[in-house]
């Protein structure tokens, strides 16, 4: 069996330069989630055809699923010719499954049903039904003596669109069928196009056995076609989402005000405060806790790690029982490692704060590693940046650094060293010195009294 995922569309309703199959959701595409589901099902033989803004989407896939064959729709004419491009592909195998790449809840249990019932039932053609409340927008399933038909909503009529069985969009096909409906496609409809949905009767008219398996959880074939539908969706999985992990022994007293993103992990005793938002690969380990109104992108969060709130952490690792915030900003590759602790307003980038160090307060470091057991005083800049290159900052273990303090990289400090408050370090300094870099303070007596002179 092999599947082919429809991935050509503009979907214009969304107004937006991307192409639909790219619009984020909870920050992944929406073209990442059947194509997940497909993968959870153990199919590898996957193609998607592209078309409008193809570049991009062929972008996509050949970084995050580089095992997708990509076929081209140079011109949309509609879902049958999107089947149609991949035909040369296709027809080297007995079945093809076909879905849209705009359904960001299909499940592997949907999926696995319609097959089951395909072989069981040796069917031409299987197509997976839900009854909506609403089913505007959608093709109406209409069973009549004749077999069964899928009529468009644009072209149903008035009793047709009162018809509460749509279409998913989700078919599976014997191939030799698929192919022999294909050529009897027209697009002699109020669009123009060559629907998919014709090879329904044309399947049935030359005496091949057509179903329609009826899935009883709408949502889980729910498409996307505007903005309000996005976000709807996006609700819907991330309660899901947040539900499956508190049914593992998350911890989250406001389900509704906190984001989990579909590729994130969390161990059984994770605490998750209002207002938290944990998206990409992001891992929390066992025993730790996120403060509210914090953001965490691919970070990778150890055991009893403390996150007091309104943290960023993007692509970095806190490792066991560090401590970060409140206002912190932790990225591009930094790391915590055990116990450390970064506060108040300070910033980390692509730097190593060492076992037991803390930075406490109103700090920038950069491009920069800290031994362990240091101590890093308000204020204090890692001058990284020479208006050209970055250099880095050697900081080694047991050091204190006054507050004020600027290190201007390329620099080393060896260990045990001190720097005095207020100093503006240039030159190295070597193991156990003290070094203090700052203007001698100066005392005029009696200068209130002076400028009064003047002044008189």
């Amino acid at each position: 069996m092999a599947v082919l995922v429809l991935a050509a569309g503009r979907g214009t309703r969304m107004k937006s330069v991307l192409p639909k199959v790219l619009l984020p959701l909870l920050e992944e595409p929406l073209l990442s989630y059947p194509l997940r589901a497909l993968a959870g099902l153990g199919l590898d033989q996957v193609a998607a055809v592209v078309g409008h803004e193809g570049e991009r989407v062929e972008a996509y896939l050949k970084k995050s699923w580089p095992s997708t064959k990509v076929l081209w729709q140079r011109e949309q004419k509609g879902t049958g010719h999107a089947v149609l491009v991949g035909r040369d592909w296709w027809k080297a195998f007995d079945h093809l499954l076909v879905l849209p790449g705009d359904v960001p809840l299909l499940s592997a249990p949907a999926l696995r049903s319609l097959a089951e019932g395909h072989f069981r039932s040796r069917a031409d053609a299987t197509f997976l039904s839900i009854e909506l409340d609403d089913p505007a927008g959608y093709g109406r399933v209409v069973r009549s003596p004749q077999g069964l038909r899928i009529v468009e909503h644009r072209d149903a009529s008035a009793e047709e669109r009162a018809i509460r069985e749509v279409n998913s969009g989700v078919y599976l096909f014997k191939t030799a069928a698929l192919d022999e409906a294909l050529s009897e496609l027209s697009c002699d409809n109020s669009q123009g196009e060559y629907y998919l949905t014709d090879v329904i009767p044309a399947i049935a008219r030359k005496g091949g056995f057509v179903e329609a398996s009826l899935w009883d959880r709408a949502d889980d074939l729910a498409g996307v076609n505007d903005p309000l539908q996005l976000a709807a969706l996006g609700r819907t999985l991330r309660d899901r989402i947040l539900a499956s992990w508190m049914a593992a022994g998350v911890k989250c007293i406001d389900p509704e005000s906190v984001w989990v993103g579909p590729r994130v992990m969390l161990a059984p005793d994770v605490f998750l405060d209002p207002h938290v938002q944990l998206w990409g690969a992001t891992e929390v380990g066992e025993g730790s806790r996120i403060g509210s109104f914090s953001v965490l992108r691919d970070a990778r969060i150890g055991r009893f790690v403390e996150i007091v709130g309104h943290v960023h952490v993007r692509e970095s690792t806190l490792r066991d029982g560090a401590k970060a915030g409140p206002f912190s900003f932790i990225r591009d590759g930094a790391e915590m490692r055990e116990e450390s602790f970064v506060g108040r307003f300070v910033e980390v980038k692509k730097s190593v704060i060492g076992e037991k160090s803390k930075v406490p307060h109103l700090s920038y470091i950069g491009d920069a590693s800290v031994g362990e057991g240091t101590n890093i005083g308000a204020g204090t800049i890692t001058c990284n940046y020479d208006g050209k290159n970055k250099h880095e900052t050697h900081i080694g273990k047991d050091c204190f650094i006054g507050s004020d303090t600027m290190l201007v990289a390329p620099l080393t400090v060896g260990d045990r060293a001190v720097i005095g408050a207020g100093s503006v370090i240039t030159h190295d300094v070597p193991e156990g010195a003290l070094a203090v870099a700052r203007a001698r303070q100066r005392l005029i007596e009696g200068w209130e009294e002076k400028k009064k002179g003047k002044k008189d």
